[in-house]
């Protein structure tokens, strides 16, 4: 039997990650242009906030409601992919053109959340299918991929503003919703599964708390928690700290975006290196530093405002830092629970990590505007500081450092 070039894991796992690349870049498109949208609108900073955190109630409802129906076992995986990207394209473009305005946004957004929710968790299905042995490594590679994505809309929104000038955010976001549109093509005809299927088992809402009555897979998720306290809220307004002290030290915003998409693209590597390192040394080593070098960089990054080289240095640091562990505390979950439930117990725990993120994001611009940004992103440092506490004195996960 002649196997086509197609059919190989190579291809497919590269092909899905390009795919998840390209579809998530409409994550952070409206993010991206918070300050053209508050300009073009006049948004407080709640409104803001909530171009990024209706995205991530989005994602929790349509993640819940996929686990609850088993939406990736009744459509295929990789078709679930494309429909949601193609969604998640047409939602942007929407926002971009059909001349809504604050409040239609939000709910534009929160519809991009729900498709997002139909190409990540189904995405990581598709990869699990094809990886078996270099599991950890193939996610750290999806996640790299998820993270890189997220940054696209910076890197589009620096290339748009050319030589200095502020760039049409209806470009930023049409642009992404183009990428993500793109996307769909390959998920529809090229994508498919691997040779390592599982069908997933029925969700029980008994099983939903085993994440947090084993001890293991306790400590893993209070550890996931802690780094998605910090997560998006760094994604989301560290570009708009670079931003505010590049201007203010009359430094090109131009370069202030390409800083920031270099935030993400630091991150996709740490996501790699993470995944290679965590399957040789232990996932609690890799994480545990991670959230140590993410947690300093928390607490320092925004006394360095007027110093926009140094501000650049610990936001790549940070970038590098804030997501290479990420991938890790699942697959610690994973390692952790009955694998006739593992499928629940992620999905609980991705969802519980998305619900944290919508206080931290609203929080940050709070404190902008009460205490400056010098001392605003300390609060961040609470996750990483939780979460190494908890694991320090619970030692709940033997023989894992």
């Amino acid at each position: 039997m002649i196997v086509s070039w197609r059919d190989g894991k190579v291809f497919q796992t590269a092909l899905l990650s390009v795919t998840v690349l390209l579809s998530m870049s409409v994550w952070f498109s409206a993010s991206a242009v918070v300050p053209q949208l508050t300009l073009a609108w006049s948004l407080s900073p709640g409104q803001q906030a909530w171009m990024t955190m209706a995205v991530q109630l989005g994602f929790v409802v349509g993640a819940l409601l996929g686990a609850v129906y088993n939406v990736s076992d009744r459509i295929l995986a990789t078709h679930l992919v494309g429909m949601s990207t193609l969604v998640g394209g047409v939602a942007t473009a929407l926002f971009a053109f059909s001349g809504t305005g604050p409040s239609g946004a939000i709910v534009l957004r929160f519809v991009t959340g729900v498709a997002m929710a139909g190409v990540y968790p189904p995405g990581m299905k598709v990869m699990s299918s094809w990886c078996q042995k270099d599991r950890g490594l193939c996610i750290g590679v999806l996640v790299g991929a998820l993270t890189l994505g997220s940054g696209l809309p910076h890197l589009v929104n620096g290339l748009a503003g050319g030589s200095g000038g502020i760039p049409p955010w209806q470009w930023v976001m049409g642009g992404t919703a183009i990428l993500a549109g793109v996307a769909a093509v390959p998920a529809f005809t090229l994508l498919k599964m691997g040779p390592h299927v599982v069908k997933a088992g029925s969700f029980h809402w008994r099983h939903a708390l085993e994440g947090f009555t084993h001890p293991g897979a306790r400590a893993a998720n209070i550890g996931y928690f802690g780094h998605m306290w910090e997560l998006y809220a760094m994604w989301a307004w560290a570009p708009i700290l670079l931003l505010a002290a590049y201007e203010s030290a009359g430094w090109s915003p131009t370069a202030a975006r390409f800083s920031a998409f270099g935030i993400f693209a630091v991150g996709a590597v740490a996501c790699v290196l993470a995944g290679y390192w965590a399957d040789r040394v232990g996932r609690v080593r890799v994480t545990s530093l991670s959230l140590a070098v993410s947690g300093a960089c928390c607490l320092g990054v925004g006394f360095l405002f007027h110093s926009p080289v140094l501000l650049t240095l610990i936001c790549l640091v940070w970038g590098f830092a804030v997501i290479a562990d990420s991938a890790q505390f699942s697959a610690l979950v994973s390692e952790e629970i009955n694998p006739a439930w593992t499928g629940t117990a992620l999905q609980v725990q991705t969802s519980t990590g998305f619900l944290v993120t919508m206080i931290s994001l609203q929080l940050i611009p709070w404190l902008v505007d009460r205490v400056g940004f010098e001392w605003a992103f300390s609060v961040l440092a609470l996750g990483p500081v939780t979460a190494l506490l908890y694991r320090r004195y619970a030692r709940d996960l033997p023989g894992r450092a």
